[in-house]
């Protein structure tokens, strides 16, 4: 704890100290909000300092119900209906999309932590609420590049193939035998945007040194395969 703060804390609910927590939820929602909005996330930069800013409130009337009126409750009480209401939130920002990927999970846990940093602001526990708020933004710029890093050389992938007709899905997995693919799973259904067409999910597992993006390259190559994306 830093000793300079003290007086931020505590007992002490007059305007300096409302507006200091008040003004580090604005800025901690923001920072993270900023990250998520340049992605083009659904809960973006608005979003995120309204839901800090709503938490940090949320337990300033706490206190302030205790501290200034006078009358007996649980500080906590309302502090963790935020923590439960921030779901509702959340599962906003959670998609499945066409092709069964789950979207929005990210942002759903960053909406959650956000509005924890506000709590922790609310009840003066400044320091806590902006390591959190840094590393949340480590996390996102840094170590999500590391995540694409070891993605990106995994030899399981998932990919979907849309073509034109079911006589082309003995073409293709021939042509994935013929590269030493290993198909592990394999599911067929009709294209729900082009009734004509058919989709497969293959999950496969790539032969040593052989980048997933040279095998998408050369699906897309194949006769009939009208287009390739990775899962």
């Amino acid at each position: 704890m830093l000793p300079f703060l003290n007086f931020l804390r505590g007992d002490n609910l007059d305007l300096l100290t409302i507006t200091v927590r008040i003004a580090l939820a604005v800025l901690c929602g923001s920072t993270v909000g900023l990250e998520r909005g340049r992605k083009r996330r659904p809960a973006g930069f608005r979003t995120h300092i309204l839901i800090c800013l709503g938490a940090c409130m949320t337990t300033l009337t706490s206190q302030y119900v205790v501290l200034e009126l006078k009358m007996f409750t649980d500080l906590a009480r309302l502090g963790a209906q935020v923590i439960a209401g921030i779901g509702f939130i959340g599962a906003g920002t959670i998609i499945v999309t066409k092709n069964r990927q789950v979207k929005g999970l990210t942002t759903a846990a960053g909406l959650w932590t956000t509005a924890i940093v506000g709590l922790c602001l609310g009840a003066g526990f400044y320091e806590g609420a902006i390591i959190t708020t840094a590393v949340i933004i480590i996390a996102e710029l840094l170590l999500s590049k590391i995540e694409y890093a070891v993605i990106s050389k995994s030899k399981s992938i998932n990919i979907l193939v849309e073509y034109t007709d079911s006589s082309k899905l003995a073409n293709i997995v021939d042509s994935l035998k013929k590269n030493n693919v290993y198909i592990m799973d394999m599911e067929v259904s009709k294209s729900r945007e082009k009734k004509q067409s058919i989709c497969a999910i293959f999950s496969v597992r790539l032969p040593r040194r052989t980048p997933y993006r040279i095998l998408i390259e050369h699906i897309s190559n194949i006769e009939g395969v009208l287009s390739v994306e990775e899962l």
